[in-house]
């Protein structure tokens, strides 16, 4: 008989009860109907399952192959995406270029804007980085196809149970889905993708090279941290230098990492306290006041 799955550590029945929690709060009001605390934590939690995707890709759950398999498929129900995409746009993109000028994500491309830490950046990023990334899966895919047949096979299986559950949902009730499920995880997405902006807008993506990040002298900032209520609440998700630096590190281990080795390599201005004030100083009171606003940390003949 197969063996019963283990985590490999036990910080993840964090994430275990908000991968259970978010089905259970959208089947409720389903058979009940609205309920505005339900729904706010229906959309709190899918901010969480993103964030349980994307730790998911860098460490893997269970000790065991067909648990972490069964986990993919479950997340891609949840986040409404296939979770395979985290590999070609977060893993041999996003952490290998660091920000730099061959990471297609970044947050300063001339095409988009330039340098920009401001709402109207926050807000379409998202549609951005869906119009760089979506090219990259595809190639992603054609390879795979080519070269790897059965990995070809697993991703579109994520694809058909994301689409396949739309489906059966809409014609069960579209408005019951259009409420309850697409519009949930149509906000993760946002956060998901957003989120690249609210780390790296107004950083430095000027390469470093491995000498340069492991001198303990040279400053790291080109991302933005957050060290507030967002981390025990989202799985220390605002640590963002620390697990640039360690991406094999399970994320419980980044509070330790951050205070310890990265918190005082960063410059100050990148360090901030809470998410949502920092999104209120920059976003909203930045409109009309100047000095809320962050500065550039690199200069502007060096955006690519």
């Amino acid at each position: 008989m197969p063996s019963c799955p283990r985590l490999r550590r036990w910080r993840d029945w964090q994430s275990l009860a908000y991968m259970l929690g978010l089905p259970l709060v959208v089947g409720w009001q389903w058979t009940h109907g609205f309920h505005w605390l339900l729904y706010g934590i229906t959309l709190f939690l899918t901010l969480g399952v993103g964030v349980i995707h994307h730790n998911h890709t860098h460490v893997r759950m269970w000790r065991g192959r067909w648990a972490n398999r069964f986990t993919d498929y479950w997340l891609t129900l949840l986040q409404g995406h296939p979770t395979f995409v985290f590999w070609p746009a977060h893993v041999a993109n996003h952490h290998r270029f660091q920000h730099g000028p061959r990471d297609i994500a970044r947050t300063y491309r001339p095409e988009f804007g330039g340098d920009t830490n401001h709402l109207w950046g926050y807000l379409i990023h998202p549609l951005q980085a869906a119009l760089v990334l979506y090219p990259l899966f595809l190639r992603w895919l054609n390879r795979l196809r080519q070269h790897s047949p059965g990995a070809f096979r697993y991703c579109m299986g994520q694809y058909l149970l994301w689409l396949g559950s739309w489906v059966f949902f809409l014609a069960l009730d579209w408005q019951k889905a259009l409420i309850f499920i697409i519009v949930p995880q149509l906000h993760g997405l946002h956060w998901l993708l957003a989120t690249n902006y609210l780390q790296h807008a107004h950083a430095d993506g000027r390469p470093l090279s491995r000498a340069q990040r492991n001198t303990p002298d040279t400053p790291l900032n080109y991302a933005r941290n957050f060290e507030g209520w967002v981390n025990p609440l989202l799985f220390n998700i605002g640590l963002h230098t620390a697990h640039h630096e360690h991406p094999h590190a399970h994320w419980s281990q980044l509070a330790r990492l951050h205070a310890e080795h990265y918190r005082q390599r960063v410059d100050p201005a990148l360090n901030e306290g809470g998410l949502l004030p920092y999104m209120g100083r920059v976003f909203v009171l930045g409109l009309v006041w100047p000095a809320a606003r962050t500065r550039p940390q690199m200069p502007s003949d060096a955006i690519q």
